[in-house]
């Protein structure tokens, strides 16, 4: 590889699958809890110093961003399958090429989004059943995390291309950073500078920011392989349309669970700020421990677009039968450790006093925690098919966790307690499931069948 000649990339197509993908997936799961954890500091410092109101607007905005920052992160591994399929098939003036063009197409829909969001942002808090003494709250963090798109697409795009060489350790170290940066602020802009939930705003945006920079920094002092000539910014609509078709399937994806989330959102709000609180802290807990599948996700994606770049399709599947056994143990230990602790781990984000949002954070765990091998599934197998260059079952996949979540709060919402709302996550993920796993065994079968007519 003459031209790694710098930086940490990892060439996958060779050595133990079990080992190479547990390295990777250590530094991206870190990553993702510190990519979360912008989100939860701003809840967890709104809680405590600001009270269960602005955890509440705060926290309920969850969804939201999911939906926003889904979007563009998923845009982004979409673009970055291309340039792992390159790499491993060690084409790197191609590899450059989609580089650039994904800079492009990046760039576009950040400002797109920045545009009809802060244009759409009341009228989409509306729809979500927002009482006027939260709107006010809500309005203005929101416009603030629209405003500040820009950089949050930057950042997952530079950490997705160092992804697809491999290397997840150094956006880690980024996020690290960054996230001591966002509680610093937190805690300076809220306690000394009066500024409210607007202040959590501000820092989540501002520490962002400060990741994009330093991963761009990095890219260019330590990644010639990385580094763009003027003629691989040579607009190509042909490029464009072939990273378009992995990268907008990938974030319909994202998006259309991100729609299901908000639909649950807005009926969970119904039930009242108490509601709204221990429902946005039980989320918040759940998408850290979930962060184990989003990482495992990610690396499976990036493992099998390098092999099959290579390709060497029996360590695709290799690969996927290990990730699917250590999905299934970490899911052992999630159970365990939700259904035992879920009411001490709440405590991070309200006083021991507010133990009706307890109550509410710990139903939610109990409704739910039986289904973390199902959750953790979909990221297997719709990262691999995806990996593989097949976006469109993986959106599929999505449409069915949409029509669950939807179908069950049609069923229950304002009608049935709110543990009846709660088992629209279990519903959503068995559905997901529906169209993805058939279709990879049918995938690998047709493998199969060619090596048998080859042979």
């Amino acid at each position: 590889m003459s031209e790694n000649t710098a930086g940490k990339m990892h060439d996958m197509t060779v050595g133990s699958p079990v080992k190479l993908i547990l390295h990777f997936m250590v530094p991206m799961f870190l990553g993702n809890v510190f990519q979360q954890f912008y989100n939860v500091a701003d809840s967890i410092i709104a809680g405590q110093f600001l009270g269960v109101r602005a955890l509440a607007a705060i926290g309920s905005t969850g969804s939201l961003m999911f939906f926003v920052t889904g979007w563009l992160n998923g845009l982004a591994s979409g673009f970055a399958i291309l340039v792992a399929q390159w790499f491993g098939a060690k084409e790197y003036e191609r590899m450059r090429h989609y580089v650039a063009m994904s800079v492009y197409l990046s760039i576009g829909f950040a400002v797109l989004m920045t545009v009809g969001l802060g244009a759409a942002n009341v009228p989409i808090l509306r729809l979500m059943n927002y009482s006027d003494e939260i709107m006010p709250d809500v309005k203005a963090y929101m416009g603030i995390i629209y405003a500040g798109l820009i950089v949050t697409a930057a950042y997952n795009a530079l950490a997705a291309f160092l992804r697809a060489l491999g290397d997840s350790k150094s956006p880690l170290y980024f996020l690290i950073i960054s996230a001591i940066i966002n509680v610093g602020l937190d805690v300076a802009f809220i306690i000394y500078g009066g500024m409210g939930v607007e202040g959590c705003a501000y820092a989540t945006v501002i520490a962002q920011g400060i990741s994009a920079v330093l991963c761009f920094f990095y890219i260019v002092k330590r990644y010639p392989i990385l580094h763009l000539k003027k003629e691989n910014f040579a607009f190509s609509l042909h490029s464009c349309g072939r990273l378009l078709a992995l990268g907008i399937p990938m974030a319909l994806q994202f998006s259309i669970t991100a729609i299901g989330t908000i639909i649950v959102q807005g009926a969970v709000n119904v039930y009242g700020e108490t509601y709204m609180a221990g429902f946005s802290a039980g989320g918040k807990l759940q998408n850290i421990i979930a962060t184990v599948y989003v990482a495992f996700g990610a690396t499976i994606a990036t493992y099998v677009g390098q092999n099959w770049g290579a390709g060497k399709k029996e360590r695709v599947q290799e690969g996927v039968r290990c990730t699917q056994v250590m999905i299934l143990i970490y899911s052992v230990f999630a159970m365990a450790l939700v259904f035992f602790f879920s009411k001490y781990m709440t405590l991070l984000f309200v006083s021991a006093s507010e133990t009706e949002v307890i109550d509410v954070a710990v139903l939610y765990f109990r409704m739910v925690f039986w289904c973390y091998p199902f959750l953790g599934s979909i990221f297997l197998y719709r990262n691999t098919l995806q990996g593989l260059g097949y976006g469109l079952v993986p959106m599929l996949g999505g449409v069915f966790e949409l029509v669950a979540r939807t179908g069950i709060v049609l069923l229950v919402a304002g009608k049935a307690s709110f543990a009846g709302v709660c088992l629209s996550d279990p519903a959503a993920w068995i559905s997901a499931l529906i169209p993805l796993v058939p279709y990879y065994f049918y995938v690998t079968h047709s493998w199969r069948k060619e090596l048998k007519k080859a042979a």
